[in-house]
């Protein structure tokens, strides 16, 4: 969830549905220390930023403790912990995870909150036209994936931006390195590949899992979603960002349609 910030309904009884598209306006966007320590969000859409707790908290803490462990993701978990853990957000508790918390159940627990969403995380009814990309080659591939991502509701855009961080953060460390004193430093082993293949299932889902017409996937469409998560991870930087023609344009509409917004726009600038 998220709260409202400045509410553009006080301007106008019909908000624009072109405004959403200045959410992702600005490199600072994706900087993740963006909005720590400051009262007011930089983004130009007047909603925050929308990351369910349990995946912000999830990443960061297998940003701050997982990123060295072997297996991350492929590792078994204690049931019973994840279980507890997923129970205690689902209360809305104020959880915090530590280095107490083991790498392997806070992992799982982000993967079943991604695979049991209520609405996958890229919406289902969006599940064909992300795969019909995975045919595409170069340039063509990634002009639609991301006019593709520029229609994902606000809440899934800033939720699936914040996990494929994540991953190309884990993706990084996959390789073995070594400090400055020629220790060696153990990569964790999971390539964009191997994390494609694991959480492309959870977040881009043809049918709910647990209904009567979910069954197994074929081979095609098991290895187009691998391909198309691959490709997000690997260009989650550039997908996720509006050109300055673009936004331009969409400025432009915006003054003739909702004049209301651009002042209130440039106010907050």
């Amino acid at each position: 969830g998220a709260m409202s910030v400045d509410s553009i309904t006080d301007l106008s009884d019909n908000t624009s549905k072109l405004l959403e598209a200045l959410q992702l306006s600005h490199p600072h966007e994706l900087h993740p220390h963006r909005s720590r320590g400051k009262k007011k969000p930089l983004s130009l859409n007047p909603i925050t930023w929308q990351v369910p707790r349990i995946v912000d908290r999830c990443c960061t803490h297998l940003e701050m403790h997982g990123l060295q462990t072997v297996g991350i993701f492929r590792v078994g978990s204690s049931k019973k912990r994840v279980q507890q853990l997923r129970e205690e957000f689902d209360r809305g508790l104020d959880v915090f995870l530590d280095e107490h918390q083991s790498v392997h159940d806070v992992a799982a627990l982000l993967k079943e909150f991604l695979r049991d969403m209520p609405d996958s995380l890229i919406p289902r009814e969006l599940y064909g036209a992300f795969l019909t990309t995975a045919s595409m080659e170069g340039p063509a591939q990634l002009d639609t994936l991301q006019l593709l991502l520029f229609v994902l509701p606000p809440c899934h855009s800033d939720t699936l931006l914040r996990l494929l961080r994540f991953l190309a953060e884990v993706a990084r460390h996959a390789e073995s390195s070594w400090d400055p004193a020629g220790r060696e430093i153990p990569g964790n082993k999971m390539t964009v590949s191997n994390l494609a293949t694991v959480f492309g299932p959870n977040i881009l889902q043809k049918e709910k899992p647990g209904d009567k017409d979910a069954g197994a996937l074929n081979f095609e469409d098991s290895a187009a979603i691998i391909l198309v998560v691959q490709r997000l991870i690997e260009h989650h930087h550039s997908l996720f960002m509006v050109s300055p023609e673009m936004q331009c344009d969409i400025l432009r509409r915006l003054f003739q349609t909702d004049p209301d917004v651009i002042e209130y726009l440039l106010r907050r600038k």
